[in-house]
């Protein structure tokens, strides 16, 4: 028998075996197209796991984004009712929260450092690029940096930055296109990473 013959008699074939495999094929076709999509996902989640990994390693060993925390002395700042003098260690408390994006940074939990705030828009460059080469499809507007204060640092440093805060690196607003759900978006968690300043002297990482 040819394979052709074969075909023919089992496409006209009305037994209950063909009826079932016809009933079948639709849940199989749908249970291999999940098993693709739950590889997809987890291979996705774990791209913005990395991503922010990378970011916040990138993010510590080069400039800061916050032009300020190079330059701005502790000396003299009173911080729970003490003032620091030189050679300090430098409180936790001394630094809230300033966040950074793409477009600018802001001090979002006070105490901050005074004035106004620059964003290095050259090291977020950096950083941001770093990441978009473990997933391409991050935005600049997805990436979000955080600077808090870690207890670490001693006011009026000679040879660096005075506090080495707690950097935190985050991707927000990421979603995953489903084929089981027939191209439906489903947003993906936010990811965030956290790493302790190293090289506040700042030599751009490349």
């Amino acid at each position: 028998m040819t394979a052709r013959s074969f075909l023919r008699r089992f496409l006209a074939d009305q037994t209950g075996a063909v009826a079932e495999f016809a009933l079948l094929l639709p849940l199989i076709m749908l249970f291999m197209l999940g098993l693709i999509d739950a590889g997809r996902y987890a291979y996705d989640f774990n791209r913005g796991e990395k991503a922010t990994q990378i970011g916040a390693r990138v993010a510590v060993v080069t400039d800061p984004l916050v032009q300020q925390l190079t330059t701005y002395t502790f000396s003299g700042v009173t911080v729970g009712g003490v003032q620091l003098g030189q050679g300090d260690r430098i409180p936790q408390g001394a630094l809230g929260t300033i966040t950074c994006t793409s477009t600018g940074c802001t001090c979002t939990v006070a105490p901050c450092l005074g004035g106004t705030l620059t964003l290095d828009t050259a090291a977020f460059a950096v950083m941001a690029n770093r990441i978009k080469q473990i997933w391409p499809k991050v935005e600049d507007a997805d990436i979000t940096v955080e600077y808090t204060g870690s207890g670490l640092g001693y006011a009026g440093n000679p040879s660096g930055m005075d506090i080495a805060p707690f950097v935190t690196v985050r991707l927000a607003n990421m979603d995953f296109t489903s084929i089981f759900l027939f191209g439906t978006t489903v947003g993906l968690p936010d990811f965030h990473y956290t790493l302790t300043m190293e090289d506040g002297a700042g030599v751009n990482y490349n």
